[in-house]
């Protein structure tokens, strides 16, 4: 009797000892960086998978060229020819070896910017785009505040310390988002090395490198920035694709500039490990009609800038996702096509995680009876 109670204590002590364990063996699965902030998210949704001190203010170092080469691309053409002033030739680390007086088109010196992490091809292009770095600064902060960007200050476009220039994890995490969503950014960015030409006094050529080793060497990798100074330690923004999931880790205040290749690996396999991707519904089925006033015509359509897929993480299920659309009832026109109007906000177990662009059908400028007849009853229709 005493050997058949013997048999019995002993599973039923090995099983308490294994649920008191649980916790702990969990705990050790997560991801363990030297980074001092870090984050990782979805990219389709935005949605945070992992997170450390993803609050707290650090200098972003040369991430800070992302928000850079954004406006660049947006404000230039890219053959606009970028003089090269002293300013920017003077500048500390110009490891394309820009001389004053030379220029570059816009398109070869972002990508040397890029590329190199060059900080005097950053102040050119914010002389050329803003007229100087201060004007600049204030697009970029203007830039970010759109982007929800709220623990974060520019005060140069290249990252060097400066002690009202900082960001966070997470406010970088949502810049990388918004920039690998601009194709021609996205192109840049995933160029482990690319030929940069001079155009003027006379045409010469580098071969540029990507300082972000990832690119060689992690698997699915796709960009976006490294960032080292001694103040803000290494830092880097990585993303990755496999499978249908893009992921994006943002590290900041790493010990050493290889340590933020490392602890970028440690997340990103996390993630992969950790989330899978599940088909939601397509930008066809989330297409909705809304009235515009004041236009051509009385009413455009207004679609997701994506499909809409759910990030699943371990056991979760795509049934406690649901999708609501943030879009007002009435539109003001005119309308650039493509013209960002609201948003589908995406919550899981009614918690928000993420949320993606609604873009409307252009709609010109003009006056049509049925646009009036809307702006006249845009009170009645909002309630609608």
């Amino acid at each position: 009797m005493k050997n058949a109670r013997r048999q019995l204590v002993w599973p039923l002590f090995l099983c308490f000892v294994f649920f008191l364990c649980l916790p702990f063996a969990r705990a050790a699965a997560e991801p363990v960086v030297s980074a001092q902030a870090a984050i990782l998210i979805d990219a389709s949704t935005g949605r945070v998978v992992w997170e450390k001190n993803a609050d707290v203010q650090h200098y972003p170092a040369s991430m800070t060229k992302i928000m850079t080469c954004l406006l660049a691309l947006h404000a230039l053409q890219m053959h606009d020819l970028v003089p090269i002033s002293a300013a920017a030739a003077n500048t500390e680390s110009v490891p394309l070896g820009l001389q004053a007086g030379e220029q570059l088109e816009a398109d070869e010196l972002i990508h040397g910017m890029m590329m190199e992490s060059d900080n005097g091809a950053a102040v050119a292009l914010a002389e050329k785009v803003s007229g100087s770095v201060p004007a600049f600064a204030q697009r970029m902060n203007d830039q970010a505040e759109k982007l929800g960007m709220t623990h974060t200050h520019f005060n140069n476009p290249n990252g060097l310390t400066d002690h009202n220039h900082y960001s966070t994890a997470r406010d970088m995490a949502k810049l990388a988002r918004y920039a690998m969503e601009q194709r021609n950014f996205r192109n840049i960015v995933c160029q482990p090395q690319m030929l940069v030409k001079w155009s003027k006094p006379k045409v010469k050529f580098m071969v540029a490198q990507n300082t972000n080793k990832m690119l060689k060497s992690y698997e699915g990798m796709t960009g976006i920035k490294t960032g080292w100074t001694q103040a803000a330690g290494g830092c880097l923004a990585a993303s990755a694709k496999r499978n249908g999931l893009e992921l994006i880790a943002v590290v900041m205040q790493c010990p050493t500039p290889d340590q933020r290749f490392a602890d970028a690996k440690t997340l990103l396999d996390y993630g992969f490990a950790h989330v899978r991707m599940v088909r939601g519904m397509t930008q066809g089925e989330l297409t909705r009609k809304a009235w515009v006033s004041g236009a051509s015509r009385a009413t455009t359509m207004v679609r997701p800038a994506s499909d809409v897929n759910y990030p699943l993480i371990d056991n979760e299920s795509e049934q406690h996702y649901k999708v609501t659309y943030d879009l007002p009832k009435v539109l003001t026109g005119p309308l650039k096509d493509g013209e960002v109007v609201g948003h589908l906000r995406i919550t899981y177990d009614d918690e928000p995680v993420g949320n993606i662009d609604l873009r409307a059908d252009g709609v010109a400028p003009g006056t049509s009876l049925s646009g009036w007849l809307v702006g006249l009853f845009a009170p009645l229709l909002e309630k609608l």
